[in-house]
């Protein structure tokens, strides 16, 4: 039997709701993790040094003097300590420079700066710019040229060009649809059945009836026909539970809607090329995108789960925290 493999990095993915560990090996392999509901708007008796001893405490006990790369809003302005974004282009050794270190009473920990595309309308991320850097250590072919959608709350789409990010555009689709669904007359119906579009009885037909319907807005957009969730309900074509997937095509296909429409103007008067498209993150929502995605014909689009440890090991790599340690413990 082979022994364990030397940790050489615990990386933290520490974000609104949640604090995620994770225990690395030299190679960026996946040792061990942990996870508790610690994120920044929740955190233990004692604050953040609380949260981080008792995610990460066991570990710092057996490997003193681990190092200790976190990423997420725990570097924003409302976090333990705030750090400067890094502007575009960007990768991991850019990304590394800007490393800001903090005394946590129980180690250093260098926490991870996000990114910034500058502009009179600027643009930032802060924890995703770690996923995309483990995206493309775990499939170097789409340094070159890619398109890294990283569907959420808040839905980054990432152009990355030579390792670089050189640019991204952030959608608040998530946290529409959500205020849609709790605070408006469209999600009514279905809230008074405890319906929330989030459950196993996902709908395909609604979902893609809605994604079309944007999709065919042309150049007016989904704003006319945001109350149809509503009207479709009342005249008997959509059920409750069916407007909120429904909506969520509506609010998704207009996404994409946008983004071919920037693509198709940023070719002109070329032929439209799309990059490689990756979709990142939770697989659920991973696959609304891709059926979304369908309905505009674009079919050649992969999904990656996970690939946040490793884009943190990367940045660590970068950053020359990562030493070179003994394969066995």
């Amino acid at each position: 039997m082979n022994a364990p493999r030397q940790p050489a990095l615990i990386g933290l993915d520490w974000g609104t709701s949640s604090l995620r560990a994770y225990l690395l090996g030299p190679q960026g392999e996946l040792i061990d993790r942990r996870a508790e509901g610690w994120g920044i708007q929740h955190l233990p008796a004692g604050g953040y040094a609380a949260a981080f001893r008792g995610v990460a405490g066991e570990w710092l006990d057996r490997w003193p003097g681990l190092p200790v790369l976190a990423a997420g809003m725990v570097g924003s302005r409302n976090g333990w300590r705030e750090v400067s974004y890094i502007e575009c282009p960007a990768d991991p050794a850019s990304i590394a420079k800007g490393l800001v270190t903090l005394d946590s009473g129980c180690g250093t920990i260098h926490l991870v700066p996000g990114l910034m595309q500058g502009g009179p309308l600027p643009d930032v991320m802060r924890g995703e710019e770690m996923q995309i850097v483990g995206a493309l250590a775990m499939q170097p072919t789409l340094a070159e040229r890619s398109l890294l959608v990283l569907p959420g709350t808040h839905c980054k789409w990432a152009v990355v060009e030579r390792g670089r990010v050189v640019r991204f555009t952030t959608y608040l689709t998530g946290e529409l649809f959500a205020m849609l669904r709790d605070h408006s007359i469209i999600g009514r119906p279905a809230k008074e059945m405890g319906a929330t579009a989030t459950g196993p009885d996902f709908d395909h037909e609604a979902f893609t009836r809605g994604v079309r319907s944007a999709q065919e807005s042309g150049a007016v957009g989904i704003a006319p026909l945001l109350f149809t969730a509503r009207s479709l309900f009342l005249t008997g074509v959509l059920t409750a539970p069916q407007t909120l997937d429904y909506l969520s095509g509506l609010l998704v296909g207009e996404e994409i809607r946008s983004v071919v429409a920037g693509l198709a103007d940023a070719a002109r008067p070329a032929t439209v090329h799309c990059p490689a498209i990756v979709l990142l993150g939770d697989p659920t929502l991973c696959n609304r995108y891709r059926l979304a995605l369908s309905q505009f014909g674009i079919d050649d689009v992969q999904a990656l789960n996970e690939t946040g440890p490793l884009g943190l090991w990367r940045i660590g790599e970068a950053a020359g925290l990562v030493a070179d340690a003994p394969d066995t413990i």
